[in-house]
């Protein structure tokens, strides 16, 4: 009976941990086939925070667009501050969607090595934009400050070109935070993965041995382990010539 139960205790732990079934593969980096829930994913700080990175960019780039030249001229002292500010504004929105986009897709991909390339790009990414936006917050407020006319017969843009300035900088706010959540999630994924692949798979092995009975009596533990082959030897006769 108790070999029996040895065997059934020893198939159940080898069908705990199976390797090749991608059910029981660790979940690191994120849960892998998991339905999408909008409700959820709104609720997320860093979809909010992509969201208004989204909005910022859009905001800077269309400001300057519509009144950050005047006659052909940069209204930053005649900079390249209006072409960085516009460049910066549309990647930013571009990356922005691409990203909300993957956000969504992540839960229905499986692959951990697949998870980790996507989390790590965004994570360099967005301290490569937090610095970009700071460039371009210093740029622009510094070619702003230098301007000689800032009013101009005809031109009521000073509004819109100040607007670009504050929103770079609220810009390198909502890009840093998301540095920072994409960190934080970037390193649950590896204590996941560490966590999930440090396991001790030998003790499905089903080799299983119950204690030595006390002095003077069996008890309640099963016979130690030999006993029956010492038993047989002992019941050995040799022949006699």
């Amino acid at each position: 009976m108790s070999s029996v139960k040895i065997l059934f205790i020893g198939k159940i732990k080898k069908e705990a941990y199976n390797p090749m079934n991608p059910s029981m593969e660790p979940q690191a980096f994120g849960a892998g086939r998991a339905p999408f829930d909008p409700i959820d994913f709104i609720k997320k700080p860093q979809s909010i925070l992509r969201i208004v990175s989204w909005v910022f960019a859009i905001i800077v780039f269309a400001c300057i667009a519509q009144e950050g030249y005047i006659n052909n001229v940069c209204r930053y002292n005649g900079s390249s501050a209006c072409g960085y500010g516009t460049a910066i504004g549309v990647l930013a929105f571009l990356l922005s969607m691409a990203f909300t986009v993957l956000d969504i897709y992540f839960p229905n991909i499986s692959n951990v090595s697949h998870r980790k390339v996507i989390i790590l790009t965004e994570l360099v990414t967005s301290i490569i934009f937090t610095l970009f936006w700071f460039i371009g917050f210093c740029f622009m407020a510094d070619q702003w400050r230098v301007e000689p006319a800032k009013d101009q017969p005809g031109w009521n843009g000073r509004n819109d070109v100040q607007a670009a300035i504050a929103f770079a900088f609220f810009s390198i706010l909502s890009w840093g935070a998301m540095s920072f959540f994409t960190f934080r999630r970037y390193r649950a994924g590896l204590s996941n993965l560490f966590s999930s692949s440090y396991e001790d798979h030998s003790a499905g092995t089903g080799q299983t041995y119950g204690g030595y009975p006390p002095v003077g009596g069996t008890g309640s533990f099963s016979q130690p382990p030999f006993t029956a082959t010492q038993q047989a030897q002992s019941n050995y006769q040799p022949p006699t010539y």
